[in-house]
């Protein structure tokens, strides 16, 4: 854990020093405030003094002199106020960083919430969404689509393994590149406030099919007319001719009224409320235009689109950007009024609007689906560099039915407390019937396998110093609740889990079930759980599946010795200083110890003449 705990010291050293940069331009900036209120003061003062004593005329060049140093100060304080913003988002990406070290969940960003009814085969059994999940320790992301991005690639529930090996070469690219990952955090950051980014809006407004040639023709008309109003308004009277605007400017009004406000209005609302997205998108994908990508050629393919020269983003949002403010003058209704009686201002606009969305309409989904790809991609890549000494990417079998791994670990637990362990597993059928007392590990070795299968197939990599695994389809039975809302009780709901599992075994021959389950038929009576788990045993060590099981029920382990495909493997507990003392490491063979009586007896509970020592 050398590297770990090198990069924790590095990461520790440099939050102290933005802090401590932090504080010293937060004095500077205070500082600042005062000598422009006493810049803004003298300035004044001479302003008063030079109007009064030489005149008008020597007040004005003296005055803009005056105020100079004040409006230096200006620019300079916000210049400085920006660093300190800067600093600050800086400083919590590091302390962010140090919070997935340690695990410190109140410290890091508030995950996507999970949904409330989720149909799929193992996210909730192996926490891998919602509070405390792997994808909440994961997301490194500022965008909400980025963040449903990887949140995708961890559900993934049919594994591509050209997707993998692509995913998997440009985090390898990506991780050495701490200064670019945590730079792009901080441009969506500086931008986005303290919420996430959601580029809904922008794709709402995309998704919109009006075509500029709506407003062409009203546009060309009025336009014509406009122009009529003035010179028969103006020009005419002065010539010595009739004023023929008294025809002309009821005509315009007329037609404006017909077409204008009921071909725009939505158009402009639209385009409106896009002024926040539009300044995120802008200030990231400037980031990402300037940036070079020499070295990395995955990396830079995928963001070929920011450094095409005929057509980058920053040019064409930066247009989208004057025109809406074009189109937001009209927000002061007088403004508004006086100058669509004058021009068609808001069907230019409409119109102008209308041609750049239409030019937009490809680029910018795809520069929108580059960035999310790149956040997701990057909280990846964060992961394995903040696991220099664990993290390593799992070799994907294209065919067959094995899974192996070398010191196999949770990241999810603590790594002061986390044990690793090695597990093959391999050939159709094949079962490990997983056994061990109270708190000895069982479950947690379970979401251990799910979890780092999970991550190899949404193209990360694993914990683990070695991993091999086939193109499997994951499914867990380790969290089953019941559910009032649909009738269902706890041992209904199980074996409806069970069912669902059974079914899909023989789905897809070329992509084996590979099955977690935790205390098979715990809802119900101690006979009729071991009738019932002995049979489901068999059927699953029949199949084209393989998987594990983890139970209490030590009856259950003479099923290897009637079926060769069946296999006992156990963690073992003992009693030190009374208390329970547990090794956390995978042993062959069924379990020779139980620990629910002592664990009773540890507690003070009555358990009877039966238990010894």
């Amino acid at each position: 854990m050398a590297k770990t705990a090198k990069r924790k010291r590095a990461l520790e050293n440099q939050a102290r020093r933005l802090a401590a940069t932090h504080k010293t331009k937060q004095a500077q900036a205070s500082q600042i405030i005062h000598f422009r209120l006493l810049a803004f003061v003298l300035a004044a003062v001479i302003s008063g003094i030079t109007f009064f004593e030489w005149g008008a005329m020597a007040w004005l060049p003296v005055t803009a002199v005056a105020f100079v140093p004040f409006v230096a100060l200006v620019i300079w304080h916000r210049r400085v106020d920006t660093a300190v913003t800067r600093l600050h988002l800086y400083h919590q990406i590091k302390q962010t960083h140090l919070a997935r070290l340690a695990l410190d969940w109140d410290t890091l960003p508030p995950p996507l919430p999970a949904p409330e009814r989720l149909e799929h085969p193992f996210a909730i059994d192996l926490d891998l969404v919602g509070a405390r999940s792997l994808h909440q320790l994961l997301d490194t992301t500022v965008s909400q689509q980025g963040s449903e991005r990887l949140r995708d690639w961890l559900l993934e529930t049919n594994p591509d393994p050209a997707i993998i090996a692509q995913r998997q070469a440009l985090v390898a690219e990506l991780i050495p590149q701490v200064r670019f990952r945590d730079r792009l955090v901080l441009q969506a950051m500086l931008v986005s406030g303290d919420g996430r980014f959601s580029g809904q809006a922008l794709t709402n407004w995309l998704a919109q099919t009006t075509p500029p040639s709506q407003y062409r023709r009203p546009l060309l008309v009025l336009s014509a007319l406009a122009v009529l109003n003035i010179v028969a308004g103006f020009l005419f009277p002065a010539a010595g001719l009739p004023d023929l605007s008294l025809i002309t400017w009821p005509l315009y009004l007329g037609l404006y009224l017909l077409w204008g406000f009921r071909q725009t209005g939505a158009l402009l609302r639209d385009t409106l409320t896009l002024q926040d997205a539009l300044e995120t998108a802008q200030v990231v994908f400037g980031f990402l235009e300037r940036n070079h990508y020499g070295r990395s050629p995955h990396l830079q393919a995928l963001c070929a689109p920011f450094q095409d020269e005929a057509a980058r983003p920053s040019t064409y949002i930066r247009r989208v950007s004057r025109l809406s403010a074009g189109a937001g003058a009209v927000q002061n209704p007088i403004l508004g009024f006086i100058l669509n009686v004058f021009v068609p201002w808001n069907l230019f606009f409409a119109y102008q609007i209308a041609r750049c969305r239409q030019e937009l309409a490809q680029r910018l989904l795809l520069w929108l689906d580059v960035w999310y790809e790149l956040e997701a991609l990057n909280s990846l890549a964060a992961f394995a560099w903040l696991n220099p000494d664990t993290a390593t990417f799992p070799t994907i079998v294209e065919r067959g039915s094995h899974f192996s791994a070398r010191q196999m670990g949770h990241p999810l637990v603590s790594p002061p407390t986390r044990v690793c362990n090695d597990v093959t597993i391999s050939e159709p059928g094949t079962v490990y019937i997983i056994t061990g007392s109270n708190m000895a590990g069982k479950s947690t070795f379970l979401r251990t396998i799910g979890v780092n299968l999970a991550l190899a197939y949404a193209g990360g990599p694993v914990l683990a110093a070695e991993m091999q695994t086939s193109l499997f389809r994951l499914f867990a039975s380790i969290r089953v609740a019941d559910s009032l809302t649909d009738g269902f009780s706890f041992f209904y709901a199980e074996v409806r889990r069970l069912q669902q599992l059974l079914a899909a075994l023989p789905v897809d021959e070329a992509r084996p079930l590979f099955f977690l389950i935790d205390e098979i038929f715990r809802g119900t009576n101690n006979r009729e759980r071991l009738i019932g788990s002995r049979a489901y045993i068999r059927a699953l060590a029949e199949s084209s599946g393989l998987g594990l099981i983890a139970t209490h029920d030590l009856e259950l382990v003479h099923l290897a010795e009637e079926n060769g495909r069946i296999h006992n493997y156990h963690f073992r507990d003992d009693v030190a200083d009374g208390r329970m003392v547990f090794d956390y490491t995978l042993h062959p063979g069924p379990c020779p110890t139980t620990n629910a009586l002592k664990i009773m007896q540890l507690a003070g509970l009555p358990v009877g003449d039966e238990v010894m020592g």
